[in-house]
């Protein structure tokens, strides 16, 4: 596993955020799709690992393959050019503005929307038998997330509002950490290991992923989950989705880029190493 020093791939981030700025709308919206499918397969692997153990923390252990087959495979998550794009115009990357940026992002949520719905009916069919049956387990399990991951939230007023975008800040810090750290090595190996623990501690801790809520909560609708449209989009995708912005952009893209790209001028450091004397010296 070789090793990326930080001033390095932070220039990788910028590379990468502008790279996303001026792709196609074809190709934007194709590697969202993939992304948001992938990632609800993911889910839906973890959700029935999950009931099938009894044990979150197994689910949790391999829901980051979906992850790192979509990184590995050049697709977009919304949570990603959140944290990278945004870099792009801070450096001043020619042609980059606001509303490239805002391209970019409706782009990729509407790609992985489409591809975490997709999955989410696949789903729906392969546990009801094409809805002639009661949801099995797994399907029960998932009208039962977001029933409590909507009209949990709302039963509280504000304070489920606050709680709700405080994990979708925790979740994009964790999210955009493992994106930012597969850039920290030039193999597979490396770039999966350090992908995995980000995902896994999200995922476990019960943080609020707006793609992965794009398959919760539609393929809950469909299974028979107490909640509205309007809740799933009020009190649950719109919250987290800003939520997602601020963590992954003001605890990994902002820092990185202030501490590594832009760098603070070193105090009271000699122009010339042979201008350095020890205390002891100068007053001698």
């Amino acid at each position: 596993m070789s090793y990326v020093e930080p001033p390095q791939f932070v220039t990788k981030m910028i590379d990468a955020g502008e790279t996303k700025v001026f792709m196609s709308t074809r190709d934007t919206v194709i590697r969202a799709y993939m992304a948001g499918a992938i990632l609800a397969l993911a889910a839906a692997f973890a959700v029935t690992i999950t009931v099938q153990t009894g044990n979150a923390l197994v689910g949790a252990v391999l829901f980051p393959v979906g992850f790192c087959l979509l990184y590995l495979m050049g697709f977009d998550l919304l949570t990603g050019v959140f944290t990278l794009v945004p870099l792009a115009l801070l450096d001043k990357r020619r042609g980059v503005t606001i509303r490239s940026i805002l391209r970019n992002w409706g782009l990729v949520f509407v790609g992985n929307f489409l591809g975490a719905l997709t999955v989410a009916l696949m789903i729906a069919i392969t546990v009801t038998y094409a809805f002639t049956v009661d949801p099995n387990e797994v399907g029960q399990k998932l009208g039962e997330i977001g029933t409590s991951r909507t009209v949990g939230y709302a039963d509280h007023g504000a304070a489920g509002m606050l709680t709700l975008f405080i994990r979708g800040v925790l979740c994009n810090w964790m999210v955009s950490t493992g994106v930012v750290a597969a850039m920290m090595s030039t193999s597979v190996t490396g770039k999966v290991i350090t992908m995995w623990m980000p995902i896994m501690l999200f995922f476990y801790m019960g943080f609020e992923h707006s793609v992965v809520n794009m398959f919760l909560f539609p393929s809950g609708l469909m299974l028979g989950g107490d909640f509205s449209v309007a809740d799933y989009f009020i009190w649950n995708e719109i919250p987290t989705v800003v939520g997602n912005l601020v963590g992954g952009l003001a605890f990994v893209g902002l820092t990185l880029y202030a501490t590594h790209a832009r760098t603070g001028i070193e105090w009271n450091r000699p122009a010339d190493p042979t201008d350095f004397k020890l205390p002891a010296e100068a007053n001698a």
